[in-house]
């Protein structure tokens, strides 16, 4: 069995991450979230109850010395790291706090992991949204621009991975993914959020009118590229998860209202744009696809379907939950 640490496994992509891992069946795994670990609601691995998986409450800016302990004692031959403060609109209000957990406590994590010998592979998941407002297909050599506190706070602990790749040979490799969703999503993010609006005759706001182009892929594709970039990565390298074509907002909701049989116009109301929100992202992803072999399995429509699906199949338990990002420090 070959040992797996997740960092932010109680994130949506670090969940989805882990149960792809004890699906595979090869894998002795341990996550770590600086919270209690959530329910299965959010948490798609906790229904296998597998004999594979622990899962240990550490917190990154305060805890090192704890996980320094866990690391010495487990000694994993890969690290992957989701956490982070990802939000882009909050970030404004407290850009301290992204930078210190985007950045500050990055940086102490590498210098802990740097002369660590068991490690085979640290596995960083970054974001299009370094790269700010960029017209064409981005490729993985294009200079970081951020325009939010979010994006410039991981841009900066992104730079900051690499003076220790480049100084220490730390085995770093890096993944940048474009807008993921699916089933066990946070409730706030703008699939899961538009078929719950809708079944509470809630109306859905679309800021700037929707028309920003986004680059949705399945979390189920995500995790299979990054299970490949940890399998077969380049150390030193990033690797862009992308689908074959953006779109913009409302023609994504459209198709959830009509999924949902509810005309839009009754499912939606136009709200001024966010600020620092950038107009497209349409990352190039040929890299991944060539060398590594991967490619995007489940269409946008498909992946809406399970999506809806699921929030009608859960909805009594959704409707309990907060439907807003609640920022923690």
């Amino acid at each position: 069995m070959k040992k797996v640490l997740v960092i932010g496994s109680n994130s949506f992509s670090g969940s989805d991450f882990i149960d792809l891992l004890l699906e595979k069946g090869e894998y002795e795994v341990t996550g770590i979230s600086r919270s209690s670990e959530k329910e299965s609601l959010f948490l798609p691995y906790k229904t296998r109850t597998s004999p594979h998986f622990t899962f240990e409450q550490i917190d990154l800016n305060k805890d090192l010395a704890k996980l320094d302990r866990l690391l010495g004692a487990f000694q994993p031959e890969y690290i992957v790291n989701f956490a982070a403060q990802s939000e882009v609109g909050p970030s404004w209000e407290n850009p301290d706090h992204w930078f210190q957990t985007n950045a500050v406590a990055l940086t102490s994590l590498a210098n802990l992991l740097k002369d660590k010998k068991w490690l085979k592979k640290y596995v960083h998941i970054s974001s299009p949204e370094v790269y700010g407002t960029c017209e064409g297909f981005i490729k993985e050599s294009t200079p970081v621009n951020p325009s939010t506190p979010y994006a410039a706070s991981k841009a900066a602990g992104d730079l900051s991975l690499f003076t220790f790749q480049k100084n220490f040979d730390f085995p770093l490799v890096m993944v940048r993914a474009t807008n993921v969703y699916g089933a066990h999503q946070q409730l706030f993010k703008i699939i899961p959020r538009t078929a719950i609006y809708i079944k509470n005759k809630k109306k859905i706001q679309l800021h700037g009118g929707g028309v920003a182009v986004k680059s949705y892929i399945h979390i189920r594709d995500v995790s299979q590229g990054e299970l490949l970039v940890m399998e077969k990565g380049r150390v030193g390298d990033i690797y862009h998860i992308s689908p074959d074509q953006g779109v913009a907002v409302k023609d994504v909701v459209e198709t959830i209202c009509k999924k949902m049989d509810v005309p839009m116009e009754e499912a939606v109301e136009i709200a001024p744009e966010r600020l620092g929100q950038d107009k497209a992202y349409t990352i190039d992803s040929s890299k991944i696809r060539e060398e590594l072999g991967w490619k995007p399995e489940i269409s946008l429509e498909e992946g809406i379907d399970q999506t809806v699906k699921w929030v009608n199949a859960h909805f009594d338990a959704i409707n309990k939950q907060p439907l807003e990002y609640i920022h923690k420090k």
